[in-house]
């Protein structure tokens, strides 16, 4: 039985379509799950581009973001039955003996592979996944929400894991992409007051910004870092997709603050890190994520704390991909939702 998906079948440019692929067959520890909605991703528009920066296994399916209902199950799965509605995380093959999986750092294995680049992902009708990597629904959260609590929880691991917001700090967020919105409202749900930085055409999407309760600036950026004491701002998270915005967190942060990177960028970063070593500055990355955090984040997203509807700027048919794609990456919305 052949279904249609999104297919990412080679490493130039455009080298994206919908192509008939086999139903997935799964194994005793694998689930089979009929997907319900898929988010659209900065890195599959990356993907799409040729802009990424990551090995992909061409050709596979795209998507990463999704929740669904479970259709099959594997002979040695417990807890889960035909019927049920999950969500899944991205880690779909892991090295169960590597320490970092001993530590519940399965996120972090250098062996990894993620959906939607390293095995097939979940822009088509039914995916196969590692049933340890699924999380059960509560039934008040609508399968469309459901499917973007991926980039919610990396933003909760930038923000709630690997930052240290507290309440009163002033925090920037560089790049209104869905990670830096949710990353925004993550700091103002800890207190922080914030600032979302984006270029003249990210307008649009800087709105959805202030619907966090965050400010908007496109121009002006100095003005609202330099305000108190002048000394800059207590942290930024850098989550546009280049590297070159390093440069301005370390300008903006002040002496003994923080910079949290989440974006990818593919470009080597070309500047001085002599502000990194002046200003005391502490710089970490943050990746991924793990069982806690989307244990914590579906409750977030359950009971309203976190309202993922704000970014959500359409919900298209799996046929109508193109037209997600486009509208996610001209920036006219934060995130596309395809239903297969």
């Amino acid at each position: 039985m052949k279904t249609p998906g999104v297919v990412n079948f080679g490493p130039e440019k455009f080298n994206v379509e919908i192509r008939e692929i086999e139903r997935p067959t799964i194994g005793a520890d694998d689930v089979l799950l009929e997907v319900g909605a898929v988010g659209v991703c900065g890195s599959d528009l990356h993907q799409w581009t040729a802009e990424h920066s990551w090995p992909v296994n061409y050709p596979v399916v795209l998507g990463h973001e999704f929740a669904g209902v479970v259709t099959e199950v594997g002979k040695n799965v417990r807890n889960w039955k035909e019927g049920d509605r999950g969500v899944s995380e991205t880690a779909a093959v892991i090295d169960l003996d590597s320490p970092l999986t001993k530590q519940g750092l399965y996120n972090l294995d250098p062996t990894r592979k993620g959906f939607g680049y390293g095995v097939n992902g979940a822009m088509t009708k039914f995916v196969r996944v590692p049933a340890r990597c699924l999380h059960h629904l509560p039934d008040n959260l609508p399968i469309e929400k459901a499917g973007l609590t991926e980039p919610c929880c990396v933003a909760y691991n930038a923000v709630a894991v690997n930052s240290n917001v507290k309440p009163g700090d002033r925090v920037v967020v560089l790049g209104p992409g869905p990670i830096g919105l949710l990353c925004a409202a993550l700091a103002r749900m800890q207190g922080a007051e914030v600032a979302v930085a984006g270029l003249e055409r990210d307008r649009d999407r800087l709105k959805v910004g202030e619907q966090f309760g965050c400010t908007a600036i496109v121009n002006g950026l100095d003005d609202w870092v330099k305000q108190g004491d002048g000394l800059g701002v207590d942290g930024v998270i850098d989550a546009a997709g280049i590297s070159a915005t390093l440069k301005t967190a370390l300008e903006i942060v002040r002496p003994a603050g923080w910079v949290t990177k989440v974006g990818w960028g593919k470009l080597p970063y070309g500047h001085s890190l002599d502000p990194l070593v002046q200003k005391n500055v502490t710089l970490r990355g943050s990746y991924s994520h793990n069982w806690p955090i989307w244990e914590r984040v579906i409750r977030l997203l359950a009971n309203g704390s976190l309202d993922v509807q704000k970014i959500i700027g359409g919900i298209w048919p799996l046929a109508d991909w193109h037209d997600a794609f486009e509208k996610m990456h001209s920036g006219q919305i934060v995130k596309a939702v395809l239903k297969p």
